[in-house]
Parts: C-alpha cells; structure tokens; sequence
C-alpha cells in the first residue's frame, strides 16, 4: 500500500486531479513516498459492484472495499476528494454511458417487478447517496479555514448581497408531522439485536432484522406523514404565490437517498396536482416517477399534447420557481440532485436572500424545507441579516466545527432503516429481549425511519471538541436541543464527560436556532467560535459559515482524525461541481480551485511524518503551505472566465511555489538540492508554460466520457504544457 491514498473521484475535482496529482508524485518521490490512488468514483463503484456482466479485461476492484478496512488501521493515511453523491437520475445517466463504452451492465431498474430485477436494484442502491463517505468516515471530523485562507478572505473580501428588514425572503417547515415532531430516542444499557416489524390489520410484516447494536447506542426512530406534508406543501405554494415571491424547494437527496427523494416526489405531485388528478394513471404507464424530477416527467410526456398543455396551463396558475438554471428552464423540482440544501441556502443568505427567476432576474424566495429539525438554523441566519444587515467578510471572524460522524452516526446512516409505509399500521423496533423499543402509529405513504449514533464515537468527539477547545481558548458551543429525543440522549452523554475532565465552564450548550444566534453575534464581533455538532449539521454549517466568511465552502481544512490512529484529509465541503466541468467541456476553462487540495496535502504530509518518523515529509509538508500562501498573496486562484488563467494556471504557480520553498529551506540540505534545479527550470520556463496554457483554451474538448472519461484524452486536455510535463514527468 501507497504512503498516501489519492482518490479518484468524479467531476470537477478529477480532472483537477489529472493536472495536479503528477505534481504531488513527482515532489512526494524525493521524500521517499509513494502516492497511489483508489476509485471511489460513480462509474469505478457500478463496474466494480457488476463483476459477473463485465469481461475479466474490463473488471475493476472494489475500491471503497479495500479503503473501508484501511480506514480502521493506525496506518491509514488517505486525501479524499469530493464525490458524486448519485441520485437515480445521475446513476442511471452513468450507467447508460457505461453501457455505451462497451461494458455490459444491466439497465436500473425503476419499478422492479421480478427477483432478477430486484437483485439487480438492490446491488445498484448500494451505490446511491451517500455510498462512499459513511465507509471512509471512521473518525470524528475537526473543519475549519486555514489561517492563510482566512486571513486572504478577510484582506480581499468577496461581494455580498445586501439584507434589508423589507426582504420578503423567509424559511418555512412543518410544524407537525414531520421527522423533529415524531422523534423517539433511547440509549440501549446492553448489547442488543433489533428487528423492525410493521403491524397492520391483516398481518405482520418483517421490514428489517438483525440489526446489531453494541451497549451504549442511541437509536432513535420517527416518521414523516405523508398527509401532513402533502398539505403543508399545499399551502406554501399558495402562500408564495399571494406573497409574489420564488417556491424552492431545499433537500438533500444525495445523502438521505431514500427519504428526500419521496419527499422531493411528494413536491412535484403537490405543485402539479391538476395534472396528476386527470392524468396520473396515463403518466405512470409512461414510467412516470415524481421522485426523479419535474425534468424526467417532462421527458416522458413529451410527446403527449394533452399533458403538456395541462402542465403549462397547471404552471400559469403556480408561484414562479427558483431556476437552477434560467437560460435553460431547468427549475428547482426539476432533478432532486440539483438543489442541494447545504450548498442552496447559504448561496441564497450571502445573496441577500435572492434566488433566480424564471426570468432571470433576482427575487425574494420562499425557502421551503419541510422537516424542521435543521430548518432553524437557516430560518434564525435570515432573520438575524434581516435585523442587522449582511456580514462584512473583511472583520468577521470564523466558526470552526468539531462534528460527530463516525460509524454512520446520526440521520446520515439510516438508509438501510428508512421505509415508506406500504400501509396503514404500527410500525415497531423489537429488541432480541422481546422490548419494544420504539413504535409510531403510520399511515400508508408516511416515511418511517431509524438512525443510531455508537457510544465511541460519541465519546470521541467530546474528547475531540475538549482538545480543540484548548488549543483555541475560544467560545465552544454543543449545538444540542434539549427538547428534541435524540439530543437529549447525547446531553446525557456530553455532560458527565465534560464535568469529569473539569472543562464545563468552558462549553455551552444550546438549540441548534439559538447557537446560530450566538455564533453570528460573536463573529460579527470579529472573534471565533467554535461549533461542536452532530452529522446532518456538521454539513451544513461547514458550507454555511464558509460561504459567508469565505465565499465558498471548498477552501475548508477538513481533517477527519480516524479512531483507530490513522487520517483522513478531506478537500473541503463544495461538492464535485458539475458546471465547471461544463465549463471546460464547452470552452476548456476550469475554474475549479484546488486549495483544499493544497491544505490537505499539507495535513497529510505532516501526519504522515509524525506517523512514520519521516522529517523529509514534514520538510514538504511545511513547504506546502508556503505554496499555499503564494498562491494567494499573489492572486494565482483560478480565474471564472475563459481566457484568463484557470485551474492549469494555478497548480503551475503551487508547483513553483513549492520547489521554491523547498530549495531555499535549511531543514534539509538534500532536499533543497534536489529542488534547486527544478525550481530553475519552472522559474525559467514561466513564459513558455503560462503560453502553453492559454493556448489550449477556448475550443470544446471531447474528455471521452463525462462519468467515466478516458485517461489519455483527459491527461491530455489536463496537462497541455509540454514544457511543464517535461519538468514534472
């Protein structure tokens, strides 16, 4: 095994990868380490769960596999890029493409109705949401901006929209009915087998068995009623409609893979019901499926007039729809992937809380997020801009987070414990003892679900919040509701550890509205705070607050320290970005900006030398951050337009940033010999590189594939410099 694991992923970040990963091989060799990769891609993980439908020529290893018993090892040592997080829509485009390039895969299938085609769906489920970062993530993740980052935001601050108290612009969620409502959370005092069983008048149906809980998990269980949210939905589009501003809709179908796609579904249903009253039988023999988007609908009925002018005429009388893409009518319900809560909603708040049109223009946008266990935290961010105006980038300080996932914690491991209810009943979690743990009464279609957050990782990341918080001196804050089953359950766990260590008055702990209240006010200050949270906010305040302070989320420090003794580097929260690559297939521009590959390069460096006693790694660790700092002191970030220096650009400036500071450090007098000539050489050959580069831009480019491009053309599109690639190898 490699000294480092560089994944391979998809989209924007994998092609950064094919310019930026010789550069990190060539440099790591003269330390002594090696650097390999590791698929975790969407197209590496479908070829290597369909071994059996390819050639031996075409089989690939099951990557994710071989990672996740990597992770559990003191010797783990991985940077992880972002990954798709495929909904049915980007999963079945994969496959489809696959299948193009000569690999014999079976079609997904939508509505299976045979047991081939339900093994087949089920083998393909796996690959859905959230697949990859449960597995990798063994450890506790610790997010914050990088000194140089921060201090680079705060001396060039970004543009922000302006709030003013008249904004129409407002969260709004259930109040009812909904997962936060129905919550029952307890701790189990033993080890415990769990099976979860639906009760109805006529019978008894086994959903899930064999569920296996060591002594001291939480598990929690609630549900979602379908009636309660098809109603609510109801009325916010008649509200946003009297009100004259935008419906959007704000999920997170990537990692709640099976509940927020039915929800999604339940949206698109609700904002077309003329049509689906008249029509739903004729539209669900045309394969019609409201979970995979108003776009797919659109597809489908395409070539049925009727249909189509009673969906324009059902849209006339609708509120106008926040646009994911204005010039191409793609609207907000029209893929449940493309709207995407964490990274929508603090685009929306650093915009003045406008969102686009179908007209291309700026308007205030109801924000409808139906389940309101995280809602607050948005809807109590608006209101404090609203109240006090937009955050100024240049004083404001920074919200570090500390945030509790290992071991699939919290709402972000219940897929496999997430059902909609095929009927009326009580839905029961029955422990190996005979206890029933937890039961709600459902209706059919309400969305039932199960999640369980281990008692390691718990006390894990209470240690981990401890060390931070000492290390900082800094307001510390558990974002934990008392009032709410599941939180309850970790204050009883956070409490005790912090009283025993002495360090009580050092934290505090309050409702996720209320420390979003408090963490504002203390940024706006200029000072820091740190916020410790469980996994669904560790997500979205590790884009919120960034986006804010920083305008974007993908320049974060991500460490993930991994229980067992290894590390994970994360490149930062911004998504794999599919309209750079866009972008760079139309134009070839790619505006994406590696610095949250930089910082973790560095972080991995630098463990990698505590870990294995290798101070050449450390030399090239500390040398990193000098690159770092270079690249933005001297504005060498990659540039939105085409024309103007991109992501090529950028990592020829690290490269010669780096050789820079490593031929001119004292550390290491063989490194810095080694580095001296090379640095020359990227000096020296600045003209003909930088040439090389602009000139390979403008005209479209053919990648070979967009899941699963070909590697020669990539390199070649990625790496257009033949004086660099003669210098680099």
């Amino acid at each position: 095994m490699s000294d480092i694991i560089y994944t391979k992923v998809d989209e924007a970040p994998e092609l950064a990868s094919a310019s930026f990963l010789p550069i990190i091989q060539k440099f790591a060799s003269a330390a002594g380490v090696s650097v390999g990769t590791k698929d975790i891609s969407l197209a590496g993980r479908i070829l290597a769960t369909f071994p059996e439908a390819l050639s031996a020529e075409q089989q690939q290893s099951d990557d994710l596999a071989e990672l996740g018993k990597l992770v559990k090892t003191p010797d783990a040592n991985v940077i992880k890029l972002p990954n798709i997080s495929a909904s049915v829509p980007q999963l079945v485009e994969a496959v489809k493409e696959l299948q193009s390039q000569g690999f014999a895969l079976p079609d997904y299938p939508e509505a299976p109705s045979t047991e081939a085609e339900k093994a087949i769906r089920a083998k393909y489920d796996t690959i859905k949401g959230s697949a990859v970062n449960p597995v990798l993530r063994e450890g506790n993740s610790d997010r914050r901006a990088a000194k140089a980052v921060k201090s680079y935001a705060q001396s060039n601050p970004h543009r922000m929209g302006a709030w003013t108290g008249a904004s129409k612009t407002r969260v709004s969620s259930m109040t009812g009915g909904d997962f936060f409502s129905n919550e029952k959370s307890a701790t189990l005092a033993k080890e415990a087998t769990a099976k979860i069983v639906l009760e109805t008048a006529t019978g008894e149906t086994v959903l899930k068995e064999g569920i296996s809980y060591p002594a001291g998990t939480v598990v929690d269980a609630t549900f979602m009623s379908a009636a309660a949210l098809d109603t609510f939905l109801a009325q916010e589009i008649a509200s946003t409609k009297e009100e004259g501003t935008l419906f959007s809709l704000h999920m997170k179908a990537t990692m709640m893979k099976v509940s927020d796609p039915i929800i999604f579904g339940h949206a698109v249903k609700v904002f077309l019901k003329p049509v689906f009253d008249i029509y739903g039988p004729e539209m669900a023999d045309l394969g019609v499926n409201p979970n995979s988007g108003l776009g797919d609908l659109l597809e489908r009925v395409k070539g049925k007039p009727e249909i189509m002018s009673a969906i324009d005429a059902c849209m006339n009388k609708r509120p106008p729809m926040y646009m994911v893409d204005s010039d191409k009518g793609i609207t907000n319900l029209h893929v449940p992937s493309d709207v995407i809560i964490d990274a929508s909603m603090p685009a929306l708040i650093r915009a003045g809380g406008k969102g686009w049109g179908p007209d291309g223009k700026e308007s205030d946008t109801n924000c409808v997020i139906p389940d309101n266990s995280y809602a607050p935290i948005y809807d109590e961010s608006i209101k404090f801009f609203k109240e006090n105006g937009a955050l100024n980038p240049a004083t404001a300080g920074t919200v570090q987070n500390i945030g509790l996932m290992a071991q699939k914690a919290e709402e972000y491991g219940s897929h496999p414990t997430t059902f909609e209810m095929p009927a009326a009943g009580t839905v029961k979690m029955i422990l190996d003892d005979g206890t029933v743990l937890h039961e709600h009464k459902v209706e059919e279609g309400d969305i039932w679900r199960s999640a369980s957050t281990r008692k390691a990782p718990i006390e894990d990341w209470v240690n981990l919040a401890i060390s931070r918080q000492k290390a900082e001196g800094i307001e510390a804050i558990f974002w934990l509701d008392a009032d709410r089953a599941h939180d309850a359950e970790l204050i009883a766990y956070v409490t005790p550890i912090l009283e025993a260590q002495g360090v009580a008055d050092k934290f505090q702990i309050m409702a996720p509205r209320e420390a979003t209240r408090a963490s504002l006010e203390t940024i706006t200050k200029g000072e820091n705070s740190i916020a410790i949270t469980g996994n669904v906010l560790r997500d979205y305040l590790t884009d919120l607050f960034p986006i804010l302070e920083l305008a974007t989320s993908a320049k974060m420090l991500s460490i993930v320290k991994l229980m067992n003794g290894g590390g994970l580097f994360e490149t930062g929260a911004g998504g794999s970005a599919p309209k750079h690559v866009q972008q760079l297939m139309e134009e070839n521009h790619l505006r994406w900006d590696s610095l949250g590959e930089f910082c973790a390069l560095g972080e991995s460096l630098k463990f990698l030398a505590d870990a294995k006693g290798n101070e050449k790694a450390r030399v090239l660790g500390l040398a990193v951050e000098a690159a770092t700092q270079g690249i933005l002191d001297n504005g060498n970030s990659p540039s939105r337009k085409v024309g103007e220096p991109d992501n090529r650009d950028s990592h020829y400036w690290f490269a010669r940033y780096w050789a820079d500071a490593l031929a001119t450090q004292s550390d290491d007098a063989e490194l810095a010999a080694h580095f001296v000539p090379i640095a020359q050489a990227l000096a020296s050959g600045e003209t003909a590189i930088l040439s090389e580069l602009a000139g390979a831009q403008g005209p479209a480019v053919d990648l070979g594939g967009y899941y699963h491009g070909n590697a020669a053309k990539t390199a070649a599109v990625m790496r257009p410099s033949a004086t660099l690639n003669a210098i680099i190898g």
